[in-house]
């Protein structure tokens, strides 16, 4: 049985998707987030990064949500939630998987915890406008790409999908938030539909009514 550990609505999100979208026995386990467990000596011997999300299974210990979500979908080759070897799509899968983690969830993070990135108190608010500014330019291109698109990947839904969804949740309350932009809205709102996503945000106690 697979354990991941998580925080609600934290990069966790991610891989609880791919989980329930596996339909695999897991188990949920919480770390303490606002109370700091995730720098405690006993998640520090699982993560060294002391970070959230890690999984375990059969003694393996994995972290960083992408890893975790490309190991599950290769686990689990017959769920096609990664183009296998040799298809067309695989290229693009990586390419967009790494624009999410590496460039939209690295700019977010530098939006929600500012102060991590200046010695300087009074730069804070600047730090946040730039970074609001970034990640629309990062949305609009990511609603344009979604032009006449149901999936970001090909014709199926894959873990780009479910990992796009889990940082617009992060999102939403930007001035112009994800379901302002036509395509990427559309996009959402039928992702929002899908069995995982509906079962991990009842647990996650997110609502999805903004998606309807």
């Amino acid at each position: 049985m697979y354990q991941l550990y998580y925080f609600p609505l934290n990069a966790s999100m991610a891989p609880h998707f791919i989980l329930e979208a596996l339909k695999v026995d897991f188990e949920l386990i919480k770390v303490d987030r606002k109370a700091n467990a995730q720098k405690s000596a006993d998640y520090l011997a699982l993560n060294p990064a002391g970070r959230i999300p890690t999984l375990v299974c059969d003694e393996q210990v994995i972290f960083e949500s992408a890893a975790i979500c490309i190991h599950l979908a290769e686990k689990h080759a017959d769920s096609q939630l990664i183009p296998p070897v040799g298809s067309p799509n695989r290229a693009k899968f990586f390419q967009w998987l790494m624009y999410l983690t590496n460039t939209v969830q690295a700019e977010l993070m530098v939006y929600f915890y500012p102060k991590k990135h200046t010695t300087a108190e009074k730069y804070v608010a600047n730090i946040v406008a730039a970074q609001e500014i970034r990640i629309t330019e990062m949305f609009e291109l990511l609603d344009n790409e979604l032009e006449n698109k149901e999936y970001l990947v090909g014709d199926k839904i894959s873990i780009c999908d479910f990992y796009l969804f889990m940082l617009a949740v992060w999102a939403d309350e930007m001035e112009k938030p994800p379901l302002a932009f036509t395509n990427l809205s559309k996009y959402l709102c039928c992702l929002a539909k899908h069995q995982a996503i509906i079962d991990v945000c009842q647990k996650e106690n997110l609502s999805l009514v903004d998606y309807q």
